[in-house]
């Protein structure tokens, strides 16, 4: 009731502006101690991947919590997991403005925001006092103009091993130029390499995921699935934003430049789900992102092999009360169909 009330004047507002303060907004509740608590405890929806113990398989995407300020907030809007960041080594303005662009007739969003951060120092003194009702993931980049980027990932991952319950490691962002150049190839093993020994500290070796980009040809996904298995990466997050724009899109932002995602982008993100799925053999774990914003969306993914779904767009038109209708749609589901748990279903469809 609140968001129906508010959303006419947030979506007055720019769309940059109206997302920071959403931001801080959510920081101010958790601040308070989030009175209506964190994922309610549903036996069908807990499941396990990667060592970790997830109460529901729905997960903030990294990008809504860049410097990670509302992480209480957003566990407590039942989330089982929260993805914080792009975290870069140094503090970084990213693309000029404007850069965050509604397609409200397409229920969808294009950004050019271009890892805009305060950096992974200022984030990580956060992300250790949150309030941890759930998994935390930590999501690490390079900068714009870093003259060797692989050393930014590797101080991004050893610096976040110390703190996330997961890190991803983020080189699927259409936004910062050359960045996808390293899902391919010797910099993709020696970026995967690296990144595999930057994590391993002493006592904590916490799990590492890549997140790939949704324009792949499938030479690239083989390629990708191949070396990300030898190198020993526990998850695959699929996918990001698409440079690419569907026929029929509707909204006078379609043209803007920047990745695309929400509602449009559910099509290419099964897709590519599929399509890594075959390529690992069930192999590694997935986590499918692109255009979820329902329990029969959620329960799609799953069967065609994700493990967990992540959610960003969905939340700009459907509030903040999406992550726990998602979570009772997706328990009424299983339970229709006969499935104990998620993991029952993982792969079934």
């Amino acid at each position: 009731m609140i968001f129906s009330a508010t959303r006419p004047v947030l979506f007055a507002l720019d769309g940059e502006r109206a997302h920071n303060l959403t931001i801080d907004a959510l920081a101010a509740w958790g601040m308070l101690g989030t009175p209506f608590g964190g994922a309610r405890r549903d036996p069908r929806l807990a499941t396990r991947i990667a060592g970790l113990d997830f109460a529901n398989p729905l997960g903030l995407a990294a990008g809504v919590d860049k410097n990670g300020r509302a992480i209480n907030g957003f566990f407590g809007l039942g989330f089982g997991s929260v993805e914080i960041g792009t975290l870069t080594p140094l503090p970084q303005d990213g693309n000029p403005k404007p850069r965050l662009f509604r397609l409200v007739e397409d229920k969808a969003v294009v950004n050019r925001m271009g890892f805009n951060n305060g950096g992974i120092d200022a984030a990580l003194p956060r992300a250790a006092k949150a309030k941890r009702r759930g998994v935390l993931g930590i999501n690490v980049g390079a900068n714009k103009d870093a003259s060797d980027r692989i050393a930014d990932y590797v101080l991004g991952v050893g610096k976040s091993a110390a703190v996330a319950d997961y890190v991803t490691i983020n080189i699927s962002s259409p936004n910062t130029p050359g960045l996808r150049d390293l899902q391919h190839g010797a910099a993709l093993a020696e970026l995967l390499a690296a990144a595999d020994a930057a994590r391993r500290l002493p006592g904590r070796q916490p799990p590492l995921f890549l997140k790939v980009a949704p324009d792949l040809d499938r030479a690239a996904i083989d390629a990708i699935a191949r070396a990300a298995i030898e190198h020993r990466i526990d998850a695959l997050i699929v996918s990001n934003t698409t440079i690419e724009r569907p026929f029929g899109l509707t909204s006078s932002n379609r043209d803007e430049t920047g990745g695309l995602s929400g509602a449009p982008l559910a099509p290419l993100a099964r897709t590519r789900l599929a399509d890594f799925r075959a390529a690992t053999g069930g192999a590694l774990p997935l986590i499918s992102a692109g255009g979820i914003a329902t329990g029969a969306e959620a329960y799609r993914r799953i069967l065609a092999g994700a493990s967990l779904v992540q959610l960003y767009s969905a939340l700009v038109y459907e509030g903040p009360g999406l992550a726990r209708r998602l979570c009772r749609e997706l328990s009424a589901i299983l339970a229709r169909d006969g499935f104990a748990n998620v993991a029952d279903a993982v792969g079934k469809g």
